[in-house]
C-alpha cells in the first residue's frame, strides 16, 4: 500500500514536470542561451582571426594587456636608442678615422724631420714639406665633424650618447649614457688677446674679437676703422676677419715676429686678402697709423665685420706650430717634439677606438633585446592561428546545431493545439 502511494506521487510529479505551457518555454530559453553563448564565442574567434591577436584590448585580458603595452613602450624607446647609438657610433668613427689620419701624417712628418738631421740636405725644401703636412693636419682636424659635432678640435670636452633605458622592479625608468671624451688635436685654439680695436658701433670689449655693422653704401656709418695691435704674436698665430659671408685670415710667421712692426705686416696682408676675396668693400691702409685699415661698404646691404684670434700654441698639438727644420738646431729640437705629438695622436685614436667598440657592442645588445621583447609581446597577445581556425569551424557547427535546437524548442507549444481539437 505504501509503495503504491509512492509510485502514485512519483507519477504526479512527472506529470507536473512534463506539463506544457504557452507562456513559458523552458526548452526554448535554454536553447536561446546556448545559441547566444555559441554566437559570442564565434564572434571572439572571428575577431582573433581578423586581428591576429588573442588579446586585442583590455577587456580581453586586462593583466596581459597592461604588461604588453608596457613592453611595447619599451620597444619603442629602444628603437629610438638604436638611432642614438647609430648617430653616436658614426660621430666617434669620424673622430677615430681623423685621429688615425693625423697619426699617419705625423709619422710622415717624422720621416721629414729625420731626413733634416743630415747636414748635406736642403732643409728649406724639407721645411716646406713639413709646413704642408702641418696644414694638412689642421685641415683634417677642422673637417672631422659629424652632424656639427667635432670631437678632436679641442672645443668639445665630452659628449653623451644615449645607450639604454633601465626599468626597475617598481616600474621606474632611468636612462643610461655612454660618455665620449673629446680629444684636442688642434694646433691652435682661442686665446683672449687684445688683437683688434675698431670704431662705428663696436660690439664688445675687444679682448678677443670685435664686431661692428657697416651701413649700406652712402649710409651714415658705411665705413669703419680696424686697428691691428700686437699682443706679442708667436709664429703660427692666426688673425681672421669676416666681412659678411667672406672670411680672410693671415698666419704670423717667424720672420713677422722678428720684425719691429708685425701689426703693419698683418694689416697689409689682410688688406690684400680682402681685395682678392671679391668682397664688396673698399680697404685703405694708413701707413702713418700702425696697423690701421679703413673698410668701406660698397654694397647695397648692411655688412657686419668681425674678427678672431687663434693662438697657435694652445691646442693639443700646439707644439707642432714651433717645428722648423730649416736650421740644424730646429731640426734637432723638432725630433723630440714630433715624438710627443705622435704619442698624443695615438692615445686619442686608441681612446676613440675603445669607445667605438663599446658603442657597437651596446648597439648589438639593444637590437637583440628589442627582438626578444617583440617576441615576448607576440607570445602574450598573438593568436594561435591554427587553433583559432579549428575553433572557428567547431563553433560554426555548434551554431548550426543551436539554431536547429532552438527551432525545435519553438515548435513544441504548437503540440498543445491538438488538445483542443474535437
Amino acid at each position: 500500500m505504501g509503495a503504491g502511494r509512492f509510485n502514485g506521487a512519483k507519477r504526479h510529479r512527472l506529470r507536473e514536470d512534463a506539463m506544457s505551457s504557452i507562456l513559458t518555454n523552458n526548452s526554448a530559453m535554454t536553447a536561446l542561451q546556448t545559441l547566444k553563448s555559441v554566437n559570442s564565442n564565434l564572434a571572439r574567434a572571428q575577431d582573433m582571426i581578423s586581428t591576429g591577436k588573442k588579446v586585442a584590448g583590455a577587456k580581453d585580458n586586462s593583466a596581459v594587456f597592461a604588461i604588453s603595452k608596457v613592453m611595447e613602450s619599451d620597444v619603442s624607446g629602444f628603437k629610438a636608442i638604436s638611432d642614438s647609438l647609430a648617430l653616436g657610433e658614426s660621430t666617434v668613427a669620424v673622430a677615430r678615422q681623423a685621429t688615425e689620419t693625423v697619426t699617419d701624417l705625423l709619422i710622415e712628418m717624422k720621416s721629414k724631420i729625420v731626413a733634416a738631421q743630415e747636414d748635406n740636405v736642403d732643409r728649406s725644401k724639407i721645411n716646406d714639406d713639413v709646413t704642408e703636412l702641418k696644414n694638412q693636419i689642421d685641415s683634417v682636424v677642422s673637417a672631422a665633424q659629424f652632424n656639427g659635432l667635432n670631437l678632436i678640435d679641442g672645443n668639445t670636452a665630452s659628449a653623451e650618447i644615449l645607450s639604454s633605458l633601465d626599468r626597475d622592479s617598481a616600474g621606474n625608468v632611468t636612462s643610461s649614457s655612454i660618455t665620449v671624451s673629446g680629444q684636442d688635436l688642434a694646433s691652435g685654439g682661442y686665446a683672449a688677446k687684445a688683437v683688434f680695436t675698431g670704431t662705428d658701433g663696436i660690439a664688445d670689449d675687444n679682448d678677443d674679437s670685435f664686431g661692428f655693422a657697416l651701413d649700406a653704401n652712402g649710409g651714415t656709418d658705411d665705413a669703419g676703422t680696424v686697428v691691428i695691435v700686437d699682443p706679442t704674436y708667436a709664429a703660427g698665430d692666426k688673425i681672421s676677419m669676416r666681412l659678411g659671408d667672406t672670411e680672410v685670415s693671415y698666419t704670423v710667421t717667424a720672420e713677422d715676429v722678428a720684425s719691429t712692426s708685425v701689426e703693419d705686416i698683418v694689416a697689409v696682408n689682410l688688406k690684400s686678402q680682402i681685395e682678392a676675396s671679391g668682397a664688396n668693400v673698399s680697404v685703405d691702409y694708413d701707413i702713418a697709423s700702425a696697423g690701421t685699415l679703413t673698410i668701406t661698404n660698397d654694397g647695397s646691404d648692411s655688412l657686419f665685420v668681425s674678427g678672431q684670434f687663434t693662438n697657435a700654441g694652445s691646442g693639443g698639438l700646439g707644439a707642432m706650430a714651433g717645428i722648423d727644420v730649416s736650421s740644424t738646431a730646429g731640426a734637432t729640437s723638432a725630433l723630440g717634439t714630433i715624438e710627443t705629438l705622435i704619442d698624443t695622436a695615438i692615445d686619442a685614436a686608441a681612446a676613440f677606438g675603445s669607445v667605438e667598440s663599446r658603442i657597437e657592442t651596446q648597439s648589438t645588445f639593444i637590437s637583440n633585446l628589442t627582438d626578444s621583447l617583440t617576441s615576448g609581446i607576440g607570445t602574450l597577445v598573438d593568436a594561435n592561428m591554427e587553433e583559432a581556425s579549428a575553433r572557428l569551424q567547431a563553433l560554426q557547427v555548434q551554431q548550426q546545431l543551436a539554431v536547429q535546437s532552438l527551432s525545435i524548442a519553438n515548435q513544441a507549444p504548437q503540440s498543445i493545439l491538438s488538445l483542443f481539437r474535437g
